[in-house]
């Protein structure tokens, strides 16, 4: 069986290799070309192939996934510029999967959910009027209303802040917040380190969007990632320290009013601030659903911290 993953960044990568581990072919499509990265730190599994396309382009799109089961959109435009950027690749993905026939799988985020919400279910509703949040919001909502109408089969599956192998220098609990605590210097993380979050592993994002994409009782509607207890960012420092054999984290939040005066004239800066609550406030996902009907449980703790950190650990491959 074929899937079409577009996106060859920490979800794409991981996505990648999780179908081919199950023994499906692999296109994996991105604006340059070239293999995603294996979390493991090896070379790509065999069944990986890649290519090049301009994802606003529904044709070239629909002649790469020409049958194949499912397309998976697992693209991220710079986030100060979504709402620019993401309508023209949604449009297009959605027409592609429209022409072809294949199973449309989103992979999404909790940014629709409204401010103040604390605890999100999938049938929370889209209520945002952050920006960022309502673009994503609305690209749901669309392939949502097509799959209704009957042109095309869509699932969304969303996950929270993600963590884990792959992931990228500025993910909260990425290489920005783990480096520093495994040096003995002080962690800085946005807003505050108190509030109780939910954190998503990336390979059980991978895993969730695979099961959704082969699961029919999965279509139609939103799911989220299976994701272990919620921690406050200080918990999550604490415990990587204790598997890490690394001192007791020493924490000092930026302040959100810093970072709206850091967006004044840094456009990344002002998007961070705009989704600041969620570093301030309980920001919880129940994942109950998604675990009984895709089958999947969540990452213990304890695996997650050890494969983590030796990932964190892993030299860097050498370049081409």
């Amino acid at each position: 069986m074929q899937h079409v993953v577009v996106g060859k960044g920490p979800i794409g990568s991981h996505l990648a290799h999780v179908l081919a581990g199950q023994g499906h072919e692999v296109l994996v499509l991105s604006r340059t070309g070239g293999p995603p990265r294996n979390p493991d730190g090896g070379a790509p599994l065999p069944g990986i192939s890649h290519g090049v396309v301009d994802a606003t382009d529904a044709g070239a799109l629909a002649s790469a996934a020409r049958g194949a089961h499912a397309l998976h959109n697992c693209l991220n435009p710079a986030y100060h510029r979504w709402p620019t950027d993401w309508p023209p690749v949604a449009e297009a993905l959605l027409t592609a999967t429209e022409r072809t026939g294949a199973v449309y799988v989103m992979a999404g985020n909790l940014y629709g959910y409204r401010r103040g919400t604390h605890l999100m279910t999938e049938t929370t509703p889209l209520a945002t009027t952050e920006r960022k949040g309502r673009v994503r919001a609305a690209m749901w909502e669309e392939a949502r209303r097509r799959h209704d109408d009957g042109r095309l089969r869509a699932t969304e599956v969303r996950g929270s802040d993600y963590l884990g192998p792959l992931a990228l220098t500025h993910a909260h609990a990425g290489p920005r917040a783990l480096e520093p605590l495994l040096a003995g210097r002080t962690v800085r993380p946005v807003g505050g380190a108190d509030a109780p979050h939910t954190w998503t592993y990336l390979p059980d994002f991978a895993r969730a969007m695979a099961a959704a994409a082969d699961l029919e009782a999965a279509w139609g509607r939103p799911w989220h990632v299976p994701s272990p207890e919620p921690l406050t960012f200080r918990e999550l420092m604490t415990r990587f320290a204790s598997v890490a054999g690394a001192p007791a984290p020493r924490i000092a939040p930026v302040p959100l009013a810093a970072v709206r005066a850091l967006g004044v004239v840094q456009p990344m800066m002002r998007e961070v601030h705009a989704m600041g609550y969620q570093l301030v406030e309980p920001f919880v996902m129940d994942s109950t659903a998604s675990q009984r009907t895709l089958g999947l449980a969540p990452t213990p703790w304890p695996t997650i911290a050890t494969e983590t950190l030796a990932a964190l650990r892993r030299p860097a491959p050498a370049a081409a």
